[in-house]
């Protein structure tokens, strides 16, 4: 799933930028409002990760803006501001969840991944189609009780397939998924991820619409 973090504190930003990426994210990092802006009107992201005091455009701002175009992409606040009332503030303003900081990197990804969650209509911990099984918290995934081992960005195709099952994903769209800024995207890399997967989790669980896209059907 893709991210995009706003946060100007270079030391701060980095870290969690290198946390979320271990965690299996794609990572986008802004450092300024007016950045995050342009960021947000050209790519499509899962989730935005928001500081509020940010230079040029405020992250309130950012927020306002945001939700002004009826976008529904969960916002976690993630800010220094830690009275009851900022809180209800950026509540008010269209945040999803807010995290004061100092945070442990951990709390952060379990809230990101629940907000994966409900964004996506999903109330179980553990994604299951038929005999497999995928629990984004923990990063294992099972067919039929046996554990099996999927790379980084395999995982991450699984997860965003089966978040929407029944939903035809581009490879354009799973590529903007896999990669953040500056990663160098293969020309091939997603028809390579689906070999790997159907290898390791049965031939026909991604169904391929040629010319089109990817998709794992939903189950009757």
């Amino acid at each position: 799933m893709k991210i995009l973090l706003v946060e100007d504190d270079a030391l701060l930003g980095d870290g969690v930028r290198a946390g979320l990426k271990q965690a299996g994210f794609a990572v986008d990092w802004a450092q300024d409002g007016l950045a995050a802006k342009a960021a947000l009107d050209s790519e499509d992201y899962a989730l935005l990760v928001l500081d509020l005091g940010l230079p040029k455009l405020s992250g309130m701002d950012l927020l306002k803006w945001l939700r002004a175009k009826r976008a529904t992409l969960p916002v976690l606040i993630l800010t220094a501001r830690d009275t009851v009332a900022d809180r209800v503030a950026g509540l008010n303003a269209g945040a999803d969840d807010y995290l004061v900081k100092p945070f442990d990197l951990d709390e952060l990804i379990a809230r990101l991944n629940a907000l994966l969650r409900r964004s996506a209509g999903q109330v179980e911990l553990t994604l299951q189609h038929g005999t497999l099984a995928l629990t984004p918290a923990t990063h294992q995934v099972s067919v039929a009780g046996n554990p099996v081992s999927l790379s980084a960005r395999e995982f991450s195709i699984v997860h965003a397939l089966l978040l929407h099952t029944g939903r035809v994903h581009t490879r354009e769209q799973l590529e903007q998924t896999l990669y953040g800024w500056g990663e160098e995207v293969e020309s091939n890399s997603i028809e390579v991820h689906i070999h790997h997967i159907r290898k390791k989790l049965g031939s026909d669980l991604i169904r391929t619409l040629r010319g089109v896209g990817y998709v794992i059907d939903k189950v009757n």
